[in-house]
């Protein structure tokens, strides 16, 4: 594909939801004020999708990878690997990446899967201590965005890997039953427990971490994978550009695919993020690519959350702050299309991941109408309404290439 075609990927990640009463049984992508998605819901393709194939769990990583155009159950080996690929961590063949969580514990419980959005700072000194007081053989400490770190066993000596559990899954439920099991658990658990004493007895630490008075403060290790091989998006589809992203998994999965990252200052994942910053970065990107894949983490972490102002606000935020300018900024151009989309549902009844289908809307330039779509919104009632059903989510890039939908 040339660079007169434009393709612009737009993720809220988690903004897809179940009815929620005080709402009056709407959803909150019912309940928002989301005037752009709604116009390209009136004026393009809209319709639901399943980023998740049945049996995988319901994860951003198996979800971001669908809409990217990967099919997971090809391609997904686990999604530390992914975002270590971001970090510029080299994974060999026998090496296995895990993701390390800074999560913040009471009586057992999982309180916070994210630490309270942990200070970057503040989790690097953890992670260098970490590495200092808790040498392990073969065992490497990354530090990350907030609290999302990455610890490497180098030649890992399992065939088969741990089973571990989301800290996102547990909140507000006790860590026990949900401790890492199988080969190389030991291992795990022993780091983690080892973390609790540090994290708490650490002078440089407790100094740093006046946000946590008495609460114990633990690592969380998961989501354990090997390095994955995939043919990228210019060898399949002539694709060349960025990701625009706060989390190391989204950059990650870009690499993989033979994306470069564009990083905007003050993008954090969270509802604080420059909104902005990552539209005017689009902007700056399509100029020299005909591909970007731009992601904001904030409805998903509200979702997380149970915050229904804050998972309100996110998508709204992302609605006039990220679809509204950069579709008005594509209409620059003679020919491109917009696909906008959730990854996959966050509930806040739940506070975790789902994988039920999600709404997708795609929209070109020269999109018409489809009868009777003036009462069309971007919503999942919306979308199930137009029967259009894409079973499997990694389709629909090819499908944008191929101007087949």
């Amino acid at each position: 594909m040339n660079d007169n075609k434009k393709i612009v990927i737009l993720v809220g990640d988690g903004m897809a939801d179940f009815p929620v009463e005080s709402l009056k049984n709407r959803t909150p992508l019912e309940a928002a004020n989301t005037p752009n998605m709604d116009f390209l819901a009136k004026n393009g393709t809209l319709g639901l999708t399943r980023t998740v194939p049945p049996g995988m769990s319901p994860g951003s990583d198996t979800a971001n990878l669908s809409i990217f155009g990967y099919d997971p159950k090809k391609y997904y080996t686990g999604r530390a690997p992914l975002e270590a690929i971001n970090m510029g961590i080299t994974l060999g063949q026998n090496d296995v990446a895990f993701r390390c969580n800074i999560v913040t514990l009471a009586d057992g419980i999982m309180e916070d899967f994210s630490g309270d959005h942990v200070d970057s700072e503040l989790s690097r000194i953890i992670m260098e201590q970490m590495k200092i007081q808790a040498p392990e053989e073969n065992i490497e400490y990354y530090p990350g965005v907030s609290y999302r770190n990455i610890i490497v066993w180098r030649n890992f000596p399992y065939d088969d890997l741990p089973m571990t559990t989301p800290p996102h899954d547990i909140q507000d439920k006790e860590v026990n039953p949900h401790m890492p099991a199988g080969d190389g658990a030991e291992m795990l658990n022993r780091i983690m427990e080892k973390s609790i004493k540090i994290i708490s007895e650490t002078s440089e630490i407790r100094a740093a971490s006046q946000k946590y008075p008495g609460k114990p403060v633990s690592l969380w290790l998961w989501g354990g994978g090997r390095r994955p091989s995939m043919d990228t998006l210019k060898d399949r589809f002539g694709l060349h550009g960025y990701t625009i992203s706060a989390v190391d998994l989204i950059h990650g999965i870009g690499r993989a695919a033979g994306l470069e990252p564009w990083f905007v200052e003050g993008a954090t994942g969270y509802i604080d993020t420059n909104y902005k910053g990552k539209a005017d970065g689009l902007v700056k990107a399509m100029e020299q690519a005909n591909f970007v894949y731009l992601h904001v983490e904030a409805p998903d972490e509200s979702g997380h959350q149970g915050r229904l102002d804050y998972k309100l606000q996110s998508i709204e935020d992302f609605d006039s702050m990220v679809v509204g300018p950069v579709v008005n900024m594509l209409n620059r151009f003679d020919d491109y299309t917009v696909l906008v989309m959730p990854d996959h549902p966050t509930p806040l009844s739940i506070k975790t991941h789902t994988d039920d289908p999600v709404p997708f809307c795609v929209y070109s330039k020269n999109s018409t109408p489809k009868p009777d779509a003036s009462s069309l919104t971007f919503t999942e009632r919306s979308a199930s309404s137009t029967g259009l059903m894409v079973d499997e989510a990694h389709s629909l890039l090819e499908k944008i290439v191929q101007n087949s939908i």
